[in-house]
């Protein structure tokens, strides 16, 4: 009878045992080891989860804002002659059929300062505006101290402040006064950063009245806001520009200010593959780090390599036990990695009042990586071990 003997293989479990004790034996090194791989995908994790929490936040901030509001500014004409728009263009705006609301504000030539005693050429860089009563309710923007305009303050020299122009000026409160060139104007409000039109916010605005009877004014607006809806929000900017000036279209410019933050998402992410580029750099750096933990522990482990081959451990056996030791080194680095990217999200997320986001594919992407990164950088080390020749491995010092 034929004796069929075969060697042994060593069950996933034993092979996990056996690669554990071998990394508890090493613990400085392992940590060191596990280090890179950690930073590595800690920073891709953190990359992926403040970047989709930052869009989050900025798509549910486009939702609140609406992206239904369209702006119509005067320009230059074909001679580079500064354009008018008539006085009567919001009347205009609202008789196209899908607008909603339409308002207006207008430049005002009036030199601001905080008070009398400052030099007319020292302004703060704040602007004044004249601006029609339903302004603040087009544009979505909320008062924070006082009130905003009302039919009666238009006609008075009263105004509202953004909320830079009021930091500029050291306006903290209601019923305090500025000039505008040698008119003390009672501050009756101070707004709320206006989110669609920042450029607000460094203004003083008056109203259309009051800037006609103290400022001179002549009544010609300087930019135009309309909200329509929202299925109709290219119809209308393809007429809007011709419906405020027949004829001379052309020196009118129209925008949509909610563009302007769906530029910032894609600028956003340009920037989350330039830090995911660095992220794996970092990680590229673990793996040479766990490779080079697993060389040196072959040469420092030929005497137990050798034992084992002469107690009967298979080539196998030896590239399973050196794979798992690698295996398990970068799944420690890997899951520690993970958990310190996640938490890093969402505490900067809670810092930033955004919704965190960690998508589950990031995490499960960079357990992946790290196997994967444990498998190649295992390998060479693993193949070296298994060819160790038991009576060489076991004269070595």
């Amino acid at each position: 009878m034929k004796n069929d003997l075969r060697p042994s293989r060593l069950p996933l479990s034993d092979i996990a045992r056996v690669g554990a004790f071998g990394l508890r034996a090493r613990r400085a090194r392992v940590v060191l080891s596990a280090l890179g791989i950690a930073i590595g995908i800690a920073t891709m994790v953190a990359v992926v989860g403040l970047s989709e929490s930052s869009r989050a936040d900025l798509m549910a901030r486009l939702d609140r804002l609406g992206t239904n509001l369209l702006t119509a500014e005067a320009g230059e004409d074909a001679m580079g002659r500064a354009v008018k728009l008539p006085k009567n263009a919001v009347a205009m705006v609202e008789r196209v059929g899908p607008v909603l609301h339409a308002t207006a504000t207008a430049d005002v030539d009036a030199r601001i300062r905080r008070s009398d005693v400052v030099p007319e050429e020292r302004t703060a860089g704040v602007t004044a505006q004249a601006a029609r009563l339903d302004l603040l309710s087009t544009l979505g923007g909320e008062v924070d101290k006082g009130a905003w305009l009302d039919p009666a303050g238009e006609r008075l020299p009263t105004t509202v402040l953004g909320a830079v122009a009021a930091e500029r000026l050291g306006i903290t409160r209601t019923g305090e006064t500025i000039m505008m060139n040698d008119t003390r104007v009672v501050v009756v409000g101070i707004l709320k950063p206006l989110e669609l039109v920042p450029t607000l916010d460094r203004v003083a605005m008056v109203g259309f009245p009051a800037a006609e009877r103290h400022f001179g004014f002549d009544g010609h607006p300087t930019t135009i806001f309309e909200r329509s809806t929202d299925a109709s929000v290219e119809d209308v900017r393809a007429v809007l520009a011709r419906t405020i000036s027949p004829g001379d279209e052309a020196g009118v410019k129209v925008s949509r200010p909610s563009d302007a933050l769906a530029a910032k998402a894609a600028t956003d992410e340009g920037l989350t593959t330039l830090m995911l580029g660095l992220g794996a750099v970092a990680l590229l750096v673990g793996g040479v780090g766990v490779a080079n933990t697993m060389v040196i522990s072959v040469l420092e482990r030929r005497q137990e390599i050798g034992l084992r081959r002469s107690l009967g451990a298979t080539r196998s056996a030896i590239r399973l036990q050196f794979l798992a030791e690698s295996l398990l080194l970068s799944a420690l680095g890997g899951v520690t990695g993970a958990l310190l990217g996640a938490a890093v999200t969402y505490g900067f997320a809670r810092v930033q009042e955004w919704t965190a986001v960690v998508p589950p594919w990031s995490l499960a992407g960079g357990l992946a990586a790290t196997l994967l990164i444990g498998v190649v950088a295992g390998l060479y080390p693993a193949i070296r071990a298994s060819r160790l020749h038991p009576t060489v491995a076991l004269h070595a010092t």
